[in-house]
């Protein structure tokens, strides 16, 4: 256990990069992008368009936002609780992420009982770059605990 202090330095430092980026790009779409049409990055496949969700994924649950708001707060401290009992960087990793994503919406939530969403795919609905650390911190532990079972 010599890296334990740096592996977790990792999975702290994969939280701060997600809230970080989740943080400056809803600030840079709040100012510049809410009192404008949608932003045509490729034509028919990618905009920036700025809406909010009350509700959860795909706007589930829209009317229940305190359902959400305990939900985030007891999945981030099982996540800080299981980061000191994993020992794969990839799974210290993940689970940055997906607390760096959690913690970003739940600042919009505490803030504005809202969060700002603006990567518009048009075959998706719209979501911003906590929704996007979540997955991919999902898909890297999941990734992570198929390749320790298969070792």
């Amino acid at each position: 256990m010599k890296n334990r202090p740096r592996q977790l330095g990792f999975f702290f430092a994969a939280a701060v990069f997600a809230y970080a980026l989740d943080r400056l790009t809803k600030y840079l779409v709040e100012h510049h992008l809410a009192a404008r049409g949608p932003v045509v990055l490729i034509p028919h496949v990618l905009d920036l368009r700025y809406t909010t969700n009350s509700g959860g994924a795909f706007g589930i649950l829209g009317s229940e936002p305190w359902l959400f708001f305990g939900a985030t707060i007891l999945v981030s401290v099982v996540i800080v609780v299981a980061a000191f009992r994993v020992d794969s960087a990839a799974t210290l990793l993940g689970l940055g992420l997906v607390l760096g994503g959690a913690l970003g919406n739940l600042t919009d939530r505490v803030g504005h009982a809202r969060v700002t969403d603006f990567i518009d795919f048009h075959v998706w609905p719209v979501f911003n770059a906590a929704d996007s650390a979540i997955v991919i911190g999902a898909i890297v532990v999941a990734l992570a605990g198929t390749r320790r079972s298969n070792a």
